[in-house]
């Protein structure tokens, strides 16, 4: 009882740390992204490719209003994990700071540069009292002189680079499935292939076009695309993961994890 006390004293204020070194309120915006349904991100040698579930809770909801994958700019795309109302605020600032360095020097922000700004945005919440931490992840891939980046942000402002990155619900068993499959020369299709069997390997091997969403950054042209639900439909027939016709309305109970402020 003395310990749970002594943890409830140090977990009430984001700029206290304790005893043994953790900021729980940190730790605990970390769990709000494992709520948040999956977003994958996979470097390839033609580009990034970014997946995401992005399932409906309701059949009265209008698909579109559901968004985990955003536009930073012409060469940078932005998943999304967590609460749906912090995510908001950091695309808009990504938003922000392209267009700010468009306009202070003429050319487009990098993707590591951008993703530094965003995660010292993060960090100023985890020291400064009567804040709170974001509590999402963001995975951002880009193009920087025809070479894809993909980058994650972390709820305590740490970015990372990565290969292939998987963030929110299931996020350990489809990084396993990335790591037993990825290839770094695998071409932009392969990555969406790779990105779309690593999400059913989770959803019992199926998914529904309508349900997942899928955006590219491609190398050559450097530009970000949102594949449409044929495409999208295509693919998974391709791979066989296309969700048959009669298994599609049990998903309540894996929804019910996600309240109606996150994603």
């Amino acid at each position: 009882m003395q310990g749970q006390n002594q943890q409830q004293a140090y977990d009430r204020g984001i700029t206290i740390f304790s005893p043994d070194g953790r900021l729980y309120q940190v730790e605990y915006a970390r769990e709000a992204v494992k709520r948040g349904t999956a977003s994958i991100g996979v470097r390839t040698s033609d580009g990034v490719v970014l997946a995401v579930d992005k399932r409906i809770r309701s059949p009265l909801m209008e698909r579109s209003s559901v968004e985990k994958i955003h536009k930073a700019d012409d060469h940078i795309g932005i998943a999304s994990a967590g609460h749906v109302a912090d995510a908001r605020q950091l695309i808009d600032f990504a938003r922000r700071q392209a267009q700010v360095n468009q306009l202070r020097y003429g050319e487009p922000v990098g993707v590591e540069t951008l993703t530094k700004e965003i995660t010292d945005y993060i960090q100023q919440y985890t020291q400064v009292g009567g804040a709170r931490p974001f509590g999402v992840a963001l995975i951002i891939g880009g193009i920087v002189d025809g070479e894809p980046r993909l980058y994650e942000t972390d709820p305590s402002g740490t970015p990372y680079e990565w290969k292939a990155l998987a963030v929110g619900a299931d996020r350990g068993d489809i990084r396993d499935y990335l790591e037993a499959n990825y290839d770094a020369e695998m071409d932009l299709d392969a990555g969406i292939d790779l990105a779309l069997a690593a999400l059913a390997s989770v959803n019992d091997d199926e998914l529904a076009p309508e349900g997942i969403g899928v955006a590219t950054i491609d190398a050559e042209t450097e530009t970000f695309g949102v594949l449409s639900d044929d495409e999208k439909e295509t693919h998974l027939a391709e791979a066989d993961l296309l969700e048959s016709d009669d298994g599609d309305e049990d998903g309540d109970e894996a929804e019910d994890a996600d309240d109606e402020t996150e994603e």
